[in-house]
């Protein structure tokens, strides 16, 4: 925590309208640092959404986005680890490139090299960084030589080693599907239920924070004496909050109150969704991602374990995790991207049957190009599935993090799960003017996390997961 925090900072209020992972993290940290916030959330939990399941630690599952943003994911993903310890699933991740592909995973070596680096000189920094391993580990290859000799082994209970981790997809794998070698990387998984009950326990039990889950916010307006008044409701019961600064992080509804604000911003807004299967398997998986043209057929294809035989699934194809017109843009009259009627209904009134079980073997189908026996798995659940925003006009961006309307409106608007902690230090930066330095020097791993037990996360994540009726599987380690 921060030390001598002058008490006419402390004294400042502060609102954060909208609980997802990037406005419960902005919460979480003001209020660590004892600065008053009131959390305002429209659904009944925190940390709904869009669906998450990994860290993309060096961006790695996506080829055409820069070195510069695989950096800087890298950096916040590291930082996440350190304040969410509880909601990561560690195990690595294997990309592959399918046959009919045109990449190359040797183009991948310079970035892998340069991540390596970068990994090695914030270990040397800073000892409580090496939270993906040794750096030396950070990333290994396989050869089909490698994959046949491992197709006869037995996964040791107690896995030590990459190789542990490759035994089952050697097999499974269609080796004549993919080109070698296959490459293997601590890209680690990230729990979206348990970061859901660490958060909600956490600022329940905080001081510093007003949690208002349930509560709609129906307006916000910029007073004369330099305050924002905001408007919202709670079953049907009206009232007003008056603060000194408002941070907008409503995820892909960021529009809508900065039409409020009178504050336009250029942004686009894309439906997505991830499938939900389970597949009889003993033995621990890594999360195995097949590289692909984004829109296409033969786009990405991305098989994601959790306890008990269940896999996520993403297919970057229309017919399954993208949507036609899934991607609405800004206008000139407002902020806020319009989504098709259909994709609203999606959001709020939730998935019609034959559409969810449709997309969902088709996602099977996609995987099973690949990993033949897959098409034994079954449907598991309806989708996960929500909208995501993405600042500005280039639809490849994933590390972004904030913006500012003078000195007492933020936006945080986070692509990547992992960006939520970045996002909120540069507002305290900006709000409060306390250097990065000292922020950083705030950042080791002494957060009220901490003091959560682990049984307390399961029970509550497990509950949050069967309240959305989804498979308690998924909210476990």
């Amino acid at each position: 925590m921060l030390k001598n925090i002058p008490s006419t900072l402390k004294s400042k209020r502060i609102a954060v309208i909208g609980g997802g992972i990037a406005g419960s993290t902005i919460a979480l940290r003001l209020a660590g640092l004892d600065i008053n916030v009131t959390l305002f959330e429209e659904g009944v939990s925190l940390v709904n959404g869009p669906p998450v399941c990994h860290l993309h630690a060096g961006g790695n599952l996506y080829p055409d986005i820069s070195d510069d943003q695989c950096l800087t994911l890298l950096e916040q993903s590291i930082a996440t680890m350190k304040i969410y310890p509880h909601c990561i699933n560690k195990r690595p991740t294997v990309i592959a490139i399918p046959q009919r592909d045109a990449g190359n995973i040797k183009t991948l070596l310079p970035r892998l090299e340069l991540l390596t680096q970068r990994y090695k000189s914030l270990i040397q920094t800073d000892q409580s960084n090496k939270v993906l391993g040794e750096a030396d580990d950070y990333y290994q290859m396989f050869s089909r030589d490698d994959l046949e000799l491992l197709k006869n082994a037995s996964q040791p209970s107690e896995i030590s080693q990459f190789s542990d981790w490759m035994i089952p997809l050697a097999k499974t794998l269609d080796l004549d599907s993919v080109k070698f070698p296959l490459l293997m990387v601590q890209e680690y998984g990230l729990s979206l239920f348990r970061i859901a009950a660490s958060t909600e326990l956490s600022l329940n039990a905080s001081t510093s924070c007003n949690l208002l889950i349930n509560t709609k916010v129906t307006n916000v307006t910029y007073t004369a004496n330099n305050t924002w008044l905001i408007t919202h409701s709670e079953n049907g019961n009206q009232a007003t909050t008056e603060v000194d600064y408002l941070i907008n992080a409503c995820g892909y509804r960021t529009g809508v109150i900065d039409d409020m604000a009178d504050t336009p911003k250029e942004r686009m807004v894309e439906f997505k969704a991830a499938y939900i299967t389970h597949w009889q398997q003993s033995e621990r998986w890594p999360e195995v991602v097949f590289h692909g043209e984004r829109g296409t057929p033969e786009g990405m294809a991305q098989l994601t374990p959790y306890p008990d035989g269940y896999f996520q699934l993403h297919g970057m194809t229309e017919e399954i995790t993208l949507f036609k017109n899934g991607l609405a843009k800004t206008t000139d009259d407002s902020a806020q991207p319009k989504l098709d009627k259909s994709f609203i209904n999606k959001l709020i009134q939730g998935w019609d049957e034959q559409e969810s079980d449709s997309r969902t073997q088709k996602a099977i189908n996609h995987i099973s190009h690949f990993i033949p026996s897959f098409d034994n798995a079954i449907i598991a659940g309806r989708p996960l599935f929500g909208a995501q925003q993405i600042p500005g006009k280039d639809v490849s961006l994933r590390a972004y993090d904030v913006s500012f309307e003078g000195l007492q409106y933020a936006r945080a608007e986070i692509v990547k799960a992992s960006s939520a902690l970045t996002v909120a230090d540069q507002i305290i930066h900006k709000l409060f003017d306390y250097s990065y330095a000292q922020l950083s020097d705030s950042n080791k791993p002494n957060t009220s996390f901490m003091t959560l037990s682990e049984s307390d996360i399961d029970k509550r994540a497990c509950s949050i997961a069967q309240d959305r009726n989804y498979p308690t599987s998924l909210a476990k380690i």
